[in-house]
């Protein structure tokens, strides 16, 4: 068992590389982002992401972030996943992990930190898992479309519009989306205005003005959005930090 924590520039990364030991990362700030063999995991505060042991992968950030890395040996694994996702954070293993950081506690040395790291391998193993908060695709017709709205937010293309953009029709973009993001086009563009809110806050824009950058008419809508898809309101994640229902 070994903790480490660290602050990161925007568009850190580190390069591809796999290793014997399992790995939960998690950020404090900022949100973290994982590539592996095609998939794209990215996670914000709310969730870490969790490595199997062995697992070839490439970490990055697009803004400044605050982040940690909690490595077990294989024999500590056999209760977590048996593939990389991302896993919701409870309150508790939230507090967990601020711990192990204020207290740099990187290995436990006395049975009362051991106790403190046993603790958080069990909450861990009980934390749902998911794919991925925001997933990605290499997908030669979604590619485009999605990179083009990380980069644009604001667009508020519909769907048919990025069938004709794309020279397709409707209901195979849609069937894409379903098959290699899990979600609706409507319900990603969603999540991704979310990842660039808490980014966004965390940098301390005002509420007004993310609802506008991302293309809402008015804070209200944007707020109703940010509530429905989080369970929370912007202004209490800026004051406490977003917690996973």
């Amino acid at each position: 068992m070994y903790f480490r924590s660290a602050s990161l520039p925007a568009a850190a990364t580190y390069p591809q590389h796999r290793h014997p030991w399992g790995e939960f990362v998690y950020a404090f700030s900022g949100v973290m982002e994982l590539k592996l063999a095609g998939s794209h995991y990215l996670a914000p505060p709310q969730y870490g992401i969790w490595l199997p042991p062995d697992v070839e992968h490439r970490g990055m950030n697009r803004f400044e972030a605050s982040h940690c890395s909690l490595y077990l040996a294989a024999e500590w694994c056999r209760g977590l996943p048996r593939t990389a996702c991302a896993m919701a954070v409870s309150p508790l293993v939230k507090s967990l992990l601020e711990h192990l950081r204020t207290q740099a506690l990187a290995h436990p040395r006395t049975s009362a930190e051991r106790r403190v790291f046993r603790v958080l391998i069990d909450q861990l193993t009980l934390a749902p898992a998911h794919g991925s908060y925001l997933p990605m695709s290499d997908d030669p017709l979604l590619e485009p479309a999605l990179t083009a709205l990380e980069q644009h937010p604001e667009d508020e293309r519909s769907l048919a519009e990025w069938a004709q953009a794309l020279h397709t029709t409707e209901r195979t973009l849609e069937r894409r989306c379903q098959q290699q993001l899990g979600l609706s086009f409507s319900e990603w563009r969603q999540r991704l205005r979310v990842v660039k809110a808490l980014a966004m806050l965390e940098q301390g824009h005002t509420v007004e003005a993310i609802a506008l950058d991302l293309g809402y008419s008015s804070a209200s809508a944007f707020i109703a959005m940010f509530r429905r898809m989080t369970g929370t309101t912007p202004d209490k994640v800026r004051g406490h930090g977003l917690v996973a229902s």
